[in-house]
């Protein structure tokens, strides 16, 4: 029988991006089907970089270019930049999954399920990218997200805190107005990824709230306090004010955490 462990560390550690996605599928579709064990393994093995492609180049945030969505070009360009943000989220799932190895079952499994539908995203635009002439890896990206997940390998609770509570939940807030730009370009099968792809992403950021109170309460901490602590430190400098209140409720934001949002 295979090891869950073993498995998340095969989707994680692989660069080669064809190679990646039918592991994340095969290793996904085997946890959820209950054919792995759940017990720590040796996981010494010091991840710097969790695989990926040589392509895209990665360079300063700063530095993207800013494109013209009325053209083919501009617009392959933005949905590279949300396929870069799913390649991403692939690679966070599998590294939680692997790198806090004692959580209760539900944890993994839970996350397994994000897994399989973050790579499910990804091979959507991807697709759609292909229709448009272009590859994953055509334009340019950041390393932003994973910079972000280096800074919270440490800790299970700090990493659920910041990654889908900040960090992706910002998407939530974001994706909205980007259906409404592919809606106005008359792209309609993109605006339907997008609202497929906005109503799952509400089911990750309330896996991450639910773990994220788990370790709270199991650490005696107060779940709202320390999260205005964890975001005064992470929440990003160019944070929008502008919030989807009903998405992040039903994602498991009370309406302190939104308040406190609202006005940092």
């Amino acid at each position: 029988m295979d090891n869950l462990f073993s498995l998340a560390y095969q989707c994680l550690s692989e660069s080669r991006l064809d190679e990646k996605l039918v592991l994340s599928e095969l290793a996904a579709s085997n946890i959820l089907s209950g054919s792995t064990e759940v017990s720590p393994i040796d996981n010494d093995i010091k991840i710097v970089k969790a695989g990926r492609p040589d392509k895209p180049t990665l360079i300063d945030p700063r530095d993207l270019p800013r494109r013209n969505m009325q053209n083919d070009e501009g617009r392959a360009a933005m949905i590279h930049s949300i396929a870069h943000i799913e390649f991403n989220a692939i690679n966070l799932a599998w590294d939680l999954i692997y790198r806090f190895q004692d959580m209760p079952d539900d944890f993994y499994f839970d996350w397994t399920r994000v897994a399989a539908e973050e790579t499910k995203h990804f091979q959507m635009l991807q697709s759609q990218l292909h229709t448009l002439g272009y590859e994953y890896g055509d334009f340019t990206a950041h390393n932003g997200l994973w910079d972000i997940a280096d800074q919270t390998s440490h800790d299970v609770l700090l990493r659920l805190a910041v990654v889908p509570r900040i960090l992706e939940a910002r998407g939530l807030d974001v994706t909205p107005d980007l259906i409404s730009r592919f809606r106005q370009i008359n792209d309609e099968s993109t605006t339907s990824m997008l609202e497929l792809i906005l109503e799952e992403e509400i089911g990750h950021v309330k896996t991450g709230t639910k773990w994220y109170r788990y370790q709270c309460e199991k650490l005696k901490l107060d779940p709202e306090e320390k999260f205005k602590q964890i975001a005064e430190q992470f929440l990003p400098s160019n944070n929008t004010k502008k919030i989807n209140y009903e998405a992040r409720l039903m994602a498991g934001f009370s309406q302190s955490e939104l308040d406190y949002l609202a006005v940092n």
